[in-house]
């Protein structure tokens, strides 16, 4: 050991450098072959392979053993689930993001107002009111328990010393098939998930208000305190929208805090019409829970909580201890601390990925691709309305498609078909019947990857229907 100690830096910058371009080339070839990369199964080896204390060329090694076993959501006929697909342009700005390596916590330095123009941009894509702001968050399971948090807040003030033994039962309602961040926030903030509330759909599939009322005259009669509506822009299951203006309206007369679920429906805000309509009246809403990491294409992961009323939601959050007090000037100065808004302290730098995306490719882009997925959803929706191997299960409404097979199950060919790397459908249970699920996110599927998609189920369902 040198008196100076032990660093951690590189010995020999310019061997670094030649491996780091080397590297860099491999994840540009990577990205750019995305179409000929599909899921493809973990090798039996790879724990054995990643095992740690081996050492060597551990940039080769992130490119050999670690890089091809991704999720598969980067290829254009990846539909299940909604996993979004990627931008070459935040891969560029997680390199930057990372070399600053900014705490996004707090202080006076530019990676602040990076975020600060972030989340400005997003208010006003939503329409929200003037005194509204946010953060960006994991995604919109963090977001949602900080929406209904600050909703908490508004209804019976700070609780961070005291708890919640003194507050009365309450109840969060939301749509049959919402998402389950909803009760599993409530479960994190102490209220279990008895505090939901699971409202009947339409025949249309979104939320019934009349059962909804009911439900809340129920609760008032009962003792139970109505603390947030949520409305879903974009069900995870079969991709309806609940009506916000009606939501809106209804929760006005009776005082409650409406929440918008919108982790990827609400980027049909940028999209064409029909589609644009769907979210509206979502700038209503008193939060609202969004994904940067879905729809648009943003790497994992970035999501985002929007708040109508930007005092509330400070004085729900902000609590610093000495060491952290702001000063008049230097680096803990600035206006924004964003721990005032969350619950981290440390935050990485979400918010230049989310800036280089928009910037570079413009939102006119942006709501093109996500125009083309609909188009693409409602394509696949028609090729199984049309075959006599298939039945539609729902009439397409956004981006998501579901239909069940004739012949065989719907979980056995999904995994053919991931096996076979021919597309990625997941699978689900809409009015007692197996389906198969598309959700379609990707910028890069095409009409023809549908086709494609289609095609091969119909070749496995005809196959079990030969067998038979």
């Amino acid at each position: 050991m040198s008196d100076e100690g032990h660093r951690l830096d590189p010995q020999d910058w310019a061997a670094y450098r030649a491996d780091f371009h080397k590297l860099l080339d491999q994840c540009v070839d990577r990205m750019q072959a995305a179409r000929d990369l599909p899921w493809q199964p973990v090798p039996a080896d790879l724990s054995d392979r990643i095992a740690m204390g081996q050492g060597g060329d551990v940039m080769q090694r992130m490119v050999t053993d670690i890089m091809p076993y991704a999720t598969g959501n980067t290829h254009p006929r990846f539909f299940g689930w909604v996993h979004g697909t990627g931008q070459a342009i935040s891969v560029a700005a997680e390199l930057v993001a990372a070399t600053m390596n900014s705490n996004l916590g707090g202080r006076d330095h530019g990676a602040v107002e990076v975020e600060r123009t972030v989340i400005e941009w997003l208010c006003d894509v939503a329409g929200l009111p003037e005194q509204a702001f946010g953060i960006l968050t994991s995604g919109t399971s963090q977001a949602t328990i900080l929406a209904l948090t600050a909703a908490r807040f508004r209804a019976f003030g700070d609780v961070r010393k005291t708890g919640i033994a003194g507050l009365p039962r309450m109840r969060v309602y939301m749509a049959e098939g919402a998402h389950s961040c909803i009760p599993g926030a409530l479960e994190i903030m102490g209220h279990g998930t008895d505090a939901v509330f699971k409202v009947a759909l339409t025949p249309a599939g979104h939320i019934d208000l009349d059962c909804l009322a009911a439900a809340v005259d129920l609760d008032h009669s009962e003792g139970i305190y109505p603390l947030a509506v949520v409305g879903t822009a974009g069900s995870v299951n079969t991709g309806t929208f609940d009506p916000f203006e009606r939501l809106a309206d209804f929760c006005e007369t009776r005082g409650i805090w409406l929440h918008a679920d919108a982790a990827f429906g609400f980027w049909t805000l940028l999209a064409e019409e029909p589609w644009r309509h769907l979210s509206r009246g979502i700038h209503r809403a008193q939060s609202i829970a969004t994904d940067f990491h879905k729809w648009i294409g943003v790497p994992y992961d970035c999501g985002a909580c929007l708040i109508s009323d930007r005092d509330l939601h400070r004085r729900t959050f902000s609590s610093r201890p000495e060491y952290l007090a702001s000063q008049a000037s230097g680096l803990a100065g600035g206006d924004l601390w964003f721990c005032d808004y969350g619950v981290e302290l440390s935050r990485g730098f979400k918010a230049l990925k989310v800036w280089a995306a928009v910037e570079s490719l413009g939102t006119q882009a942006l709501g093109a691709s996500i125009s083309d997925n609909c188009r693409q959803a409602a394509l696949m929706g028609e090729l199984a309305q049309a075959s006599d191997l298939l039945d539609l299960a729902l009439p397409v409404v956004s981006n998501l498609c579901c239909f069940s097979p004739r012949h065989g199950t719907a979980a056995d060919i999904a995994a053919k078909l991931q096996l076979s790397g021919e597309a990625v459908f997941s699978t689900t249970t809409l009015n007692g019947q197996s389906c198969l699920r598309a959700a379609i996110v990707n910028h890069r599927t095409t009409s023809d990857d549908i086709r494609l998609a289609m095609a091969a189920v119909e070749r496995e369902v005809r196959n079990v229907a030969t067998a038979i």
